[in-house]
Formats: C-alpha cells, sequence, structure tokens
C-alpha cells in the first residue's frame, strides 16, 4: 500500500463531514418537565444526540429520560428484533405508568407506535449526501526519551446509512520509531456493506481490507469476502453479532532472501463483534475475525481491534485502543505477529 493510496483515502474519510445543518424545530419534553427546542440528529447506544442554537456542538441525552418527541423531519428507525420503520416522528397520550411510546409516520394512512425503550437507534434522513455519514477521526502521540521513541496513530471511520442497508469505512495508521532501530509501520484500511434480512436481526455483508505491516514484512495484503450473520443481542447497552462466510486473501511479502512472494489464501471466514455502553460517558468495542485457510489446510490467521472510549466534553472524545495480527504459519524469516497499543483523542461528526 503506497503513501499516495493512503493519503487519499484519509482524505476521503476526513472530507465525508456533514457541511450543513437543518432548521432546529424539534420539540422534546423531558420527564422532569423540560421543554425544548432543538434539532434531533440521531439515536445510537441509549443517547439521542441533540443541538441546539445557543449551544456549540452536540448535547448528549439520556432516552430513557424523553417523555415526549416531536420531529417534521424523516427518520430510520431501528427496533430491538431488526426491524426497520421510516417516517416522521411524534409521542401519542400516554397514560400514566404506561410505557412512553413513539408514533412513526410513514404517511397519512400508515402509522406505527413503537415502546421507546424497544428502539435502539434512529437516524435522520437528510437530503444533502454529506449529512448521511456519522463518524470520527483519532489521532495520538506517544513519546519516551529513554531510548528516544516516537510513536504516531491517525485514523477515521465513517458510516452511511440508508433503510435497510448501511456502508462503513475504517482506516487505521501507525507509525513508531526509537535510537538504533529501523522504523515500524502499520497501515490498515477495512470496508463493508450491509444488508438487512427480512428475519429478524438477520443480515448479510461484503467485506474488503487492505494491510501494509513492516513487522510481519507485508508490503501489500488484499481480502475480498463475505457471508451471513445475526445479531444475537441488540440493545441500547449491549450489541453482539457474529458471521460466518469465506473470503479471499491475497499477500505480498518482502522476505530476506526473496524480492518479493505472493500468497494466494481462499479460508473460512468467522466474525465477531461485542460493543458495551454506558450512557454517554464511555463505550467498549471489541472485534474478531478468524481465517481458516481452506487452500492451505492447518494455517490459521487472526485479527483482532479494541477500542475504550472516554468522553471528554462535546464531541470530543479519549481513547485507548489495542490492534493485532497473528500468522500461524509465516513465511520463512518473517514474524507471525504484529500487535500494539495506542491512546489519543477522537472527534466525532454527524449523528455524535
Amino acid at each position: 500500500m503506497n503513501n499516495r493510496a493512503i493519503t487519499l483515502a484519509f482524505i476521503f474519510l476526513f472530507v465525508t463531514a456533514p457541511l450543513f445543518a437543518r432548521e432546529k424545530t424539534d420539540v422534546l419534553v423531558m420527564k422532569n418537565g423540560d421543554h425544548m427546542t432543538c434539532e434531533v440528529k440521531g439515536l445510537d447506544t441509549g443517547v439521542l444526540y441533540v443541538s441546539f442554537d445557543y449551544i456549540d456542538g452536540t448535547t448528549s441525552l439520556d432516552w430513557s429520560k424523553v417523555a415526549r418527541l416531536e420531529s417534521r423531519q424523516s427518520f430510520i428507525v431501528r427496533t430491538e428484533d431488526g426491524t426497520v420503520y421510516t417516517g416522521l416522528l411524534r409521542t401519542p397520550e400516554t397514560p400514566a405508568g404506561r410505557p412512553v411510546k413513539i408514533e412513526v409516520v410513514e404517511n397519512e394512512s400508515h402509522e406505527v407506535e413503537i415502546e421507546r425503550a424497544k428502539i435502539i437507534t434512529m437516524t435522520a434522513i437528510s437530503e444533502r449526501f454529506w449529512q448521511r455519514f456519522n463518524g470520527q477521526i483519532n489521532f495520538g502521540i506517544n513519546y519516551s526519551k529513554g531510548n528516544q521513541s516516537t510513536q504516531f496513530s491517525l485514523g477515521s471511520q465513517t458510516e452511511y446509512v440508508r433503510e435497510h442497508w448501511s456502508a462503513g469505512v475504517s482506516f487505521d495508521s501507525n507509525l513508531a520509531s526509537s535510537t538504533g532501530a529501523d522504523a515500524s509501520t502499520r497501515n490498515s484500511l477495512n470496508a463493508n456493506i450491509l444488508r438487512s434480512l427480512r428475519q429478524n436481526n438477520w443480515f448479510y455483508a461484503g467485506v474488503g481490507n487492505l494491510l501494509q505491516s513492516s513487522e510481519q514484512g507485508i508490503s501489500h495484503q488484499s481480502g475480498l469476502g463475505g457471508g451471513v450473520g445475526k445479531y444475537l443481542k441488540n440493545t441500547n447497552r449491549t450489541s453482539i453479532s457474529v458471521l460466518g462466510g469465506a473470503v479471499w486473501q491475497s499477500t505480498t511479502y518482502n522476505q530476506p532472501d526473496v524480492s518479493t512472494n505472493t500468497q494466494n489464501v481462499i479460508g473460512a471466514l468467522f466474525y465477531g463483534n461485542l460493543k458495551v455502553f454506558r450512557f454517554s460517558k464511555t463505550n467498549f468495542d471489541v472485534t474478531g475475525v478468524l481465517t481458516p485457510a481452506l487452500s492451505e489446510p492447518g494455517r490459521i490467521y487472526f485479527n483482532t481491534n479494541a477500542s475504550y472510549y472516554v468522553k471528554l466534553f462535546s464531541n470530543l472524545k479519549w481513547n485507548a485502543s489495542f490492534y493485532g495480527n497473528w500468522d500461524n504459519r509465516p513465511p520463512t524469516g518473517l514474524s507471525g505477529s504484529d500487535y500494539g497499543t495506542t491512546s489519543g483523542l477522537s472527534w466525532t461528526y454527524g449523528l455524535k
């Protein structure tokens, strides 16, 4: 993966931040009686994101404390069982002591009432293309005087959400250098597209990735695959998803005794993701991908990424992350693993 491709990929992710905002005419009433006029941007992980004319940035509200919501903006609304609705939002009159319900008005003749607690995500449908993206940008730097070591990390994630499908791209780059040792670099670009199935919480997905790792001698690795998955749990506090399928992978190595060596592998694909949330303060996200090589029985690839986020204020968060790649049968003379930790700041945009 050359530097030009990496730079262009990062620029693409960066410029997807929304450039415009709609009018703030939505109405919120909280359980304690507070009445607010604002722009509802969306709901995710039990947090309702809103913005005000008189407050800079995005404000986070506890979704369980909302008693009434009215919006003339269309939203994509997803429930715990995976059902998706699209329409305007309003709150019907609810008898005292009964669960609060949100009414999704798809058209004049079709309205659906959903218990507020069963709604896990709401995404505003914008007429402007750029406003349909959500994501974040990460940056970190660590320095040690003892061995004159410096580590830089740079990353970005963005997601495009529609009624029954979504697409996402993530980019991560790490550079580590220290006195008396060669600089170590790792660059990773991952893309996915997900389409919901009619069955509750089932989906199928396509995935692609690019990887460069000086530690493992990988000058270029590309993969393309897909499969069928299911959300085992999907609430405002926890999300667990798994996927099984197949993948094709091509890797070009820089070996000590060989100028280049390209290996093509067909393998099974097993993917798992766990997300745990705590209202507006912290969240933890870990992903693992296991790839047993079918064309080379006994060879196994595994990679994982884990991130922990703590909100500082507004759209700014602090994060600590772990990444790792393993290959139990690397080419002779090359390392079978590359792993490390990073920490830094994150700036979110779009829904968050």
